[in-house]
């Protein structure tokens, strides 16, 4: 009993909660045991997956944007990977328990918006159309894939890539990918306001 209290002070403290919509996430069960799972890892040495939305939290706190956009941005961060627990790793993938895939699955309880919902669920993929080029596969391929996700987002792409900065910028990731995708982004920026 009295880890379970120190755990949940633990969550509490770490995420500070600053919305009764937060408040009511991180207090389903599902949520704190998410929090609780990991150990340490290749691109995230700080093991349980709480001390990597507390790096995420601290780089969200040291963004400059408007409050609404942040108060998205905390949401994404608390759910993003708190369902790796349930991850199923088999071969063939099972594409549809993805942490992300269940991410969303969740979310959808507590949240209307669309766009944030996208968020949740791709937050990986420019990671993985990074990869695609980065393993040698066609840039054909890894093209295809960013537009696609381009597309997707549409009006969401300041949030995706802001949530994705904050979540690169961790552990001992690569910034490799960050790299790659800030300047696409910055391009796809310009092609739509040249379409505009």
């Amino acid at each position: 009993m009295n880890r379970t209290i120190s755990n949940n002070q633990i969550i509490e403290k770490i995420i500070r909660p600053e919305t009764k919509l937060e408040k009511r996430i991180i207090n389903e069960s599902v949520i704190r045991q998410g929090m609780l799972w990991g150990k340490p890892r290749r691109g995230h040495p700080e093991g349980a997956v709480i001390n990597h939305i507390q790096e995420v939290l601290t780089n969200v706190e040291n963004l400059n944007v408007e409050a609404s956009l942040r108060e998205q941005l905390r949401l994404v961060t608390i759910l993003h990977d708190t369902f790796k627990y349930k991850e199923v790793f088999g071969q063939p993938r099972d594409w549809s328990m993805h942490h992300a895939v269940l991410a969303r699955q969740f979310a959808e309880k507590y949240i209307e918006d669309q766009g944030l919902l996208d968020v949740i669920e791709w937050h990986d993929d420019a990671y993985y159309c990074w990869r695609a080029k980065k393993n040698g596969r066609s840039l054909e391929k890894s093209s295809h894939c960013l537009r696609s996700l381009f597309d997707r987002l549409g009006d969401n792409l300041e949030l995706y890539f802001l949530f994705f900065k904050c979540d690169t910028q961790t552990g001992d990731k690569t910034q490799e990918p960050l790299n790659w995708f800030g300047e696409r982004v910055m391009e796809e920026l310009e092609r739509r306001a040249l379409r505009n």
